[in-house]
């Protein structure tokens, strides 16, 4: 009974960001037409994420271990255990942002205009794939706009989700253009709804995500990337071991 309740709240959870995006679907495209409108897509997005949340008992609580400059260029490295992830980053940015994912969103009904405008698509199959994704990377950075990169590069199949190993990739990256990285926790958000919720459904909850401070790269070499992918994944960690021993 209640994996079907939970079964019910994911259909109603799909319906409601189906609902949102359709609505605003003019608008989306008329933003996808020109790289000068990415931050109306930006403000769009939130909006999916908060209309989602209000309609169907999901929210985010967000913390921030500082005060972030958000006229700063980031590439960020969250943890990646749900599909909600990609609504708490969006609601954790307060700039200009986009994201790194699969190059089967592309395809996706709804994510698939932003993976055909604003967001990389990456197929981590393919060395020309990602050498052509990174290089777009590279060009969003120096137009200012933040990139959110998951360093797992996938939902861990394990449930409870464990933090699985990091890519060399974004770390790397950041090194060669001196790119600050900034680490976000998602701490919870797998216990409303883990990966796409196919499997146990989701549910009402309130998903604490946490914002740490961001991590220099101007003083290091391509050398040190092994270093800051260890710094970085050390970092969420920690993290996720305090709040599970709380």
């Amino acid at each position: 009974m209640i994996l079907a309740l939970k079964k019910f709240h994911r259909l109603l959870y799909r319906f409601s960001i189906s609902f949102i995006f359709y609505l605003q679907w003019p608008l989306i495209h008329y933003a996808s037409k020109k790289p000068s409108r990415y931050p109306l897509m930006n403000r769009l997005r939130k909006i999916c994420a908060a209309f989602s949340s209000a309609t169907t008992g999901i929210f985010y609580k967000i913390e921030y271990e500082q005060p972030i400059d958000w006229s700063r260029t980031y590439i960020v490295c969250p943890n990646h255990i749900s599909n909600l992830d990609i609504m708490s980053v969006s609601k954790a940015l307060k700039n200009t942002f986009c994201f790194m994912g699969k190059h089967e969103l592309l395809d996706n009904p709804l994510l698939g205009i932003f993976f055909r405008s604003i967001d990389i698509p990456v197929n981590r199959e393919s060395k020309l794939s990602s050498y052509k994704a990174f290089k777009l990377t590279g060009e969003r950075l120096e137009q200012g706009i933040t990139v959110v990169i998951f360093p797992e590069g996938t939902i861990s199949k394990e449930y409870p989700p464990q933090l699985q190993e990091f890519k060399n990739g974004p770390f790397r990256l950041a090194i060669e253009l001196k790119i600050p990285i900034l680490p976000i926790t998602s701490l919870d958000t797998w216990k409303v709804m883990w990966d796409t919720g196919s499997v146990h459904g989701s549910r009402p909850g309130i998903c604490h995500i946490f914002v740490h401070k961001p991590i220099e790269t101007a003083h290091m070499s391509v050398e040190d990337a092994d270093l800051l992918k260890d710094e970085v994944y050390n970092v969420i960690k920690q993290k996720l071991d305090e709040n599970e021993h709380r």
